[in-house]
C-alpha cells in the first residue's frame, strides 16, 4: 500500500485527516483526489536536494493540468514546461511569470509560437530545422527576438515503455547530435533567434537513473563542441523522467540523479533546468470508483466498476499497473478478478488478476494516479469527465467540476436550431 498517502485506522482510510469515503459521499464517483500536502513535501523533497545546484524546477504540465495544482507549483517558486497553446494559457492563468516557461513539442502550430513570443517565455525547446525557422520568421513579424534551446536526441534507451521512450534514433523527438550542431550554426546567425540553452530529455517513468549518465556525458561533450565554435548557453535543460514505484519497483536514489548533474553538467556554471512531472505529482493522487456489479464465470471473474479507460487511459495503453485498495472491505481473498469498466471495449479495465474481495457497492481507491490521470481523460462512450478534489488537512475542496450533459454537447446543441 502507499503508506505515504493513505493512513488506515480501523476499518476506514484517510488521505491527511479525511476519511475517502466521505469524500465519495460529498460528490460521487467516479473522482479523483489529490493531497495538498503530499504535492508539497515532493516539491520540497527535490528543492532540497538541487539546493546547492543553480537550477529551475519547471513543473511538466502535460502530467497534471488542473488549475489549482498549477498554482501550488507556481506559488513554490516552479516554472512549467509546457507542450501546447492550451498549456500555455492554462499557465498564464495562474502565473505572470512568463520568464519560467519552456515550451517543448514537436508539433508548434504558428498560433501557439504567436502565443508564446507575444508572452516573453523563457525559451522554446526546438525540435528541428523547420521549426527553427518558423520561429525566426514569425519572430521577424512581430519583431520580436526568441530565446531557443535545442533538443538533442542523444540515442540513449531509456529502459522503459517505448511508447514513452523519447530518446532513441526512431523517436519523433529532438535532433541527432551531428546535426544539432549544424542546426546551432544556423540558428547562432539568424537574426531573431537567441541561443539561450540546450535540451535533452530521454523519456518517461524512468526507475533505473543509469541511462541518465548517457545521456549527461553526451550533453557535456556537445556543450565542449558548442563551446569550441564560440556558442554559449546560458542553461541546461535535463528534461524530466524521474520515475515512481507503482508495482514495487526499486527507484534508484535521487542522491544518485543529483550526483550525477554534478559530476557531468555542473562544471559548466549553467542554470540546470528541470522538467518532472510524474515523480513530483504521480503518488499524491488517487480515484476513487464504485463497484456496480460482480461478474463470475467458469474462466474469469470481474469486478465492474463504474469508472472506465476513459477517466483512466494508463492501464488500457500502456498495460500500466495501479494498486487497488478496497476502501469498504479490508478482508483478504484468494479470488481473483480483473477490474474493468463499462466503456464498449475489450481495452476498458482498470486491473487485472488482482486478489480482492469485493462486492456490489464498495468503494475502491487506483492508486498513484496524479499524474497521467485526469490530464488524458476524455468522452469516449460520451462520458461526462469526473470531478477532481484536493485535499488540505482535515478539509477537502472541489476544484473541478463533475462534467454534466449539457457540457457534453454545449458545443452541438446550436447546430440543432
Amino acid at each position: 500500500m502507499n503508506k505515504s498517502l493513505l493512513r488506515q485506522e480501523s476499518s476506514h482510510y484517510f488521505i491527511e485527516d479525511v476519511k475517502l469515503t466521505d469524500i465519495a459521499q460529498k460528490f460521487g464517483t467516479p473522482a479523483y483526489v489529490y493531497s495538498k500536502k503530499h504535492i508539497l513535501d515532493q516539491i520540497n523533497f527535490l528543492q532540497n536536494a538541487l539546493s546547492d545546484i543553480d537550477h529551475l524546477i519547471c513543473f511538466a504540465v502535460k502530467a497534471n493540468s488542473n488549475l489549482s495544482i498549477l498554482k501550488l507549483f507556481k506559488e513554490c517558486g516552479c516554472g512549467f514546461d509546457i507542450v501546447s497553446g492550451g498549456e500555455l494559457q492554462r499557465v498564464l492563468t495562474v502565473d505572470s511569470l512568463n520568464s519560467k516557461i519552456v515550451f517543448s513539442g514537436v508539433g508548434k502550430s504558428v498560433s501557439e509560437i504567436e502565443m508564446a513570443l507575444n508572452n516573453n517565455i523563457l525559451a522554446f525547446n526546438v525540435e528541428s530545422e523547420e521549426e527553427l525557422f518558423r520561429i525566426n520568421d514569425i519572430s521577424q513579424r512581430l519583431s520580436k527576438i526568441a530565446k531557443v534551446s535545442i533538443r538533442v536526441n542523444p540515442n540513449v534507451d531509456a529502459k522503459t515503455h517505448p511508447y514513452i521512450s523519447t530518446g532513441l534514433k526512431d523517436n519523433k523527438f529532438g535532433i541527432d547530435e551531428t546535426s544539432a550542431i549544424k542546426l546551432y550554426k544556423k540558428a547562432a546567425k539568424l537574426d531573431h533567434i537567441k541561443i539561450t540553452g540546450i535540451d535533452c530529455h530521454i523519456g518517461s517513468q524512468l526507475t533505473d537513473l543509469s541511462p541518465f549518465e548517457d545521456a549527461f556525458i553526451k550533453l557535456a561533450s556537445l556543450i565542449d563542441e558548442l563551446e569550441s565554435n564560440q556558442i554559449a548557453v546560458e542553461h541546461i535543460d535535463i528534461g524530466g523522467g524521474i520515475g515512481i514505484s507503482y508495482n514495487n519497483e526499486d527507484i534508484s536514489p535521487i542522491d544518485f540523479y543529483v550526483q550525477m548533474i554534478k559530476k557531468y553538467l555542473l562544471k559548466y556554471n549553467k542554470k540546470i533546468i528541470l522538467e518532472p512531472g510524474r515523480f513530483l505529482i504521480g503518488k499524491a493522487g488517487l480515484m476513487l470508483t464504485n463497484v456496480e456489479y460482480i461478474k463470475k464465470s467458469e474462466h474469469k471473474n470481474f469486478v465492474l466498476v463504474d469508472a472506465a479507460m476513459n477517466d483512466l487511459m494508463r492501464p488500457s495503453l500502456y498495460n500500466a499497473f495501479h494498486e487497488v485498495i478496497n476502501l469498504s472491505n479490508t478482508q483478504d481473498s484468494n479470488d481473483i478478478f480483473d477490474i474493468v469498466g463499462p466503456i464498449c471495449e475489450t481495452g476498458d479495465f482498470l486491473a487485472k488478476d488482482r486478489n480482492i474481495k469485493a462486492n456490489q457497492g464498495d468503494i475502491l481507491a487506483i492508486m498513484d494516479a496524479g499524474a497521467y490521470g485526469f490530464s488524458m481523460s476524455s468522452n469516449y462512450n460520451s462520458r461526462p469527465r469526473v470531478p477532481e478534489i484536493i485535499v488540505d488537512k482535515d478539509e477537502f475542496y472541489l476544484i473541478r467540476e463533475r462534467e454534466n450533459f449539457s457540457d457534453l454537447i454545449a458545443h452541438e446543441e446550436k447546430f440543432l436550431k
